[in-house]
This record gives structure tokens, sequence and C-alpha cells, in this order.
């Protein structure tokens, strides 16, 4: 009889409050006012799958700032991190925010909040062993559906990670150039309750400056500045919210509907912030001054397709601990001229 070979799990050591499951979204279900949940940086949780050669709207940990601590059981697994400046860390040596690793059991990863950020997501190579809801493992805890129990992990929880891989035998930091998103500016297209607004007003809304409140969650970025006030007032008949649409209530003050969104609302919307910027916005953290700039159809697609481009192909990746210091490697990063190297060549 072969021995009983153990199927690796990611164990839950401690979590802060809303570290969920999230997968790429439950998508279709609007209509019959379930929301679709699924990650607030979306290129971000992209991004960490990809690392991994997961599919990109693959199951993964969303952390939230309030950190997690995991370690493997059973098994080596391979982990991709990307998302905010979160302080990183496998067994008290510091990573950086996007890297992939091998956790072997025992092993203890941190991962903190850092300067900047709101939002890290941590993926597993392969498949988390959870039962989808409605086609999908999106956590919404206001409904206590997806995910682990329909709820945010915690200390003790063990999620199976089934066709587990391993990743690279030393870590390594992932060359994402994409992931470097100033907040300051957020995209948006106008719409579709503009008309609600004066000129005045929305070349108010445009110049800003606002500012990302404490107040956000997975719900809604509330944010502060000076109020609009509305032409035609501020009672719509209720119709749909796509993730970003940015009401307007009474007070004047803009809210951002993000991933955990109600499915309807009845304040005008003045304008929706581009699916490539969603993630930006995610990850201001409270005090954040941001301003929007309006945007035509396409150069929202044009942003649309760079991401795309962007997640095309495999995650470059760059060793933390090199064994290869040739000349060429240095120069090429500026980090010597004029040396000599072993076979007697002179580098320029």
């Amino acid at each position: 009889m072969n021995p009983k070979v153990d199927t690796p799990k990611l164990s839950i050591l401690s979590a802060g409050p809303g570290v969920t499951l999230q997968d790429g979204g439950r998508h279709g279900y609007l209509r019959y006012g379930i929301t679709a949940a699924g990650p607030m940086d979306p290129l971000a949780h992209a991004t960490a799958n990809r690392a991994l050669g997961n599919p990109l709207g693959a199951t993964a940990l969303e952390v939230s700032l309030g950190g997690v601590e995991v370690t493997a059981e059973g098994g080596a697994l391979g982990i991709a991190l990307a998302g905010g400046e979160f302080r990183i860390s496998l067994d008290g040596i510091p990573l950086p925010p996007a890297c992939a690793l091998t956790l072997h059991p025992g092993s203890h990863l941190v991962v903190r909040a850092g300067r900047t950020g709101a939002w890290a997501t941590l993926a597993a190579s392969g498949r988390f062993d959870i039962a989808p809801t409605l086609g999908s493992t999106a956590t919404h805890t206001r409904s206590g559906f997806g995910g682990l129990d329909g709820r945010a992990l915690r200390a003790g929880d063990r999620l199976t990670i089934a066709e587990a891989r391993p990743g690279p035998a030393d870590p390594h930091a992932l060359v994402v150039p994409w992931l470097v998103r100033p907040p300051e500016e957020i995209r948006v297209v106008m719409g579709p309750q503009d008309d609600f607004f004066s000129d005045d007003q929305i070349a108010a809304f445009l110049a800003g400056p606002w500012t990302v409140t404490t107040k956000g969650d997975r719900m809604a970025c509330f944010l502060d500045g000076t109020p609009l006030t509305h032409a035609k007032g501020y009672n719509i008949v209720s119709d749909g919210i796509a993730m970003g649409a940015i009401q307007v209530p009474g007070e004047g003050w803009p809210i951002v509907l993000m991933a955990d969104r109600q499915s309807t609302g009845g304040y005008p919307k003045i304008a929706t912030v581009i699916g490539p910027d969603l993630g930006r916005l995610a990850q201001a953290q409270g005090g954040t001054r941001i301003r929007f700039r309006a945007v035509d159809r396409a150069e929202a697609v044009a942003a649309r397709r760079a991401e795309a481009q962007a997640l095309a192909g495999p995650v470059a990746m760059e060793p933390l601990i090199r064994t290869d210091f040739s000349a060429e490697f240095l120069l090429g990063r500026n980090l010597i001229g004029g040396v000599v190297d072993g076979a007697g060549a002179h580098a320029p």
C-alpha cells in the first residue's frame, strides 16, 4: 500500500479584519440583487496569479491593512504577492512588496501594511479547494456567501491547495512596472447622470482635490472636499451600479462604489472610474489627495488594452540573491565602471 500523501494547505496563523478569498468575481447576477464582489485591485490580483502560471481570475487571498501571517502544511507551496507597498517577510527576512517564493512547512510568511497601498493579493500555485457559490468563490461578507463559509479568514483556518506546485527555489522580485500607479490622478468617463450637474460643478469635480477618508471599505470609497451641488435634484429612479460608479448624494460628497457595492442606487452618478484605474483608487490610503481626469471612450479602451498586454505573457522575475555578478550585470545596472573581468578584458 502506498503511504498517504498529505495535500498541501495554507494555514492562517493570524489575520486582520477584511482578509478574504476572492476570485475574478461573481458576474451575471446583478439583476437578482447579487453583486460581483471580487478583488479590490483587479490588476494586482491578476498579476499575482500570472506570476505563478494560474488563470488570471483564480482564487487568492486578498489582504487588507490588518495584514496576515501564514505557513504551509503538508508540502511546499508556490506563493506570489502583489498590490500595495506592503511589508513582507519570510522567516524574518524582508522581501519586496511584489515577489514570488516557495513557502515550506514551518516557514513563517508575514504580510503587513506599509507606507502606501491598502490591499495586497497573496496567490498560491495551484487551486484553492473551495466550493463555488453561483459559479464563484468570491467572498461577500454582507451576504454571507462565497469564500470560506462566507466570512473573513481568521487564525486557525486551513486552506487546501489542490494541484499545488512549488515556486522558485529562492525568493524572486516580480518585475511589474504596471503596478507602479501613483493614485493622485484617477481617470473617469463622465456620466451617466452628469446632466444633473452644472458645467461649473463638473469643473469643480474635476479640479478637486478630493481626500480619501478612512471610512472606506470593500463597498465604497468616501471622498472629502468642497461639496458639489445638484442642478436637478439628487434623486433618480434607481438603476444599476457598476464598479467605479461615482454617486453624489444630497450632502454633495462623492462616493465611489467598489467591489462589494450594492446592485442598484438612487443617487445621480456624475462619472465612472475606468477599469484600469480601479486598483489605483483602491490602493489610496486614508488621507490621500486625488484628482479626477475626464477621458473619452477611446482613451479608456486604450488603457484597458495596455493592461491586457502587460499580462499577456509571463511575469518577469529577478532573484533577490545573485551568484552571477558578472561585469555585464553590474554595468547594466550602472553599479560599476572601468573594471576588468577574470579573462583580462577591460569593461568599457
